[in-house]
């Protein structure tokens, strides 16, 4: 199970943050992003190890980390475009089971 929080209205070239926990330890954390019309896309994602991937269009402004004791990824994004809004989701790839793991969709919506 995964609970994201975080999210919002927020105007062009500000900030904001997401979170989001797992239920147990879980190999990958991270976030996807879905706007209306479009498929869902990369955001950016963590292991446990701390190896991350990032989408392009957000190399350089949101930043995603990772509290392991917690069961916890945190994506702080920073300089943020209107072509940002979207409904943000949080995943998990377990090894375990082999598959991925979707949270409910948070939206973030960047507008003046």
């Amino acid at each position: 199970q995964l609970q994201a929080s975080g999210g919002g209205l927020v105007q062009p070239g500000g900030s904001l943050s997401l979170s989001c926990t797992a239920s147990r330890s879980i190999f990958r954390m991270g976030w996807y992003r879905q706007a209306p019309g479009k498929q869902r896309d990369l955001v950016a994602t963590m292991t446990s190890a701390g190896e991350t991937a990032y989408g392009d269009s957000v190399k350089g402004r949101f930043t995603i980390s990772r509290d392991n004791a917690k069961n916890t990824v945190y994506l702080q994004m920073k300089d943020l475009k209107p072509q940002d809004t979207a409904t943000y989701y949080c995943m998990a790839y377990s090894i375990n089971d082999a598959r991925n793991y979707w949270g409910q969709g948070t939206l973030v919506t960047v507008s003046s």
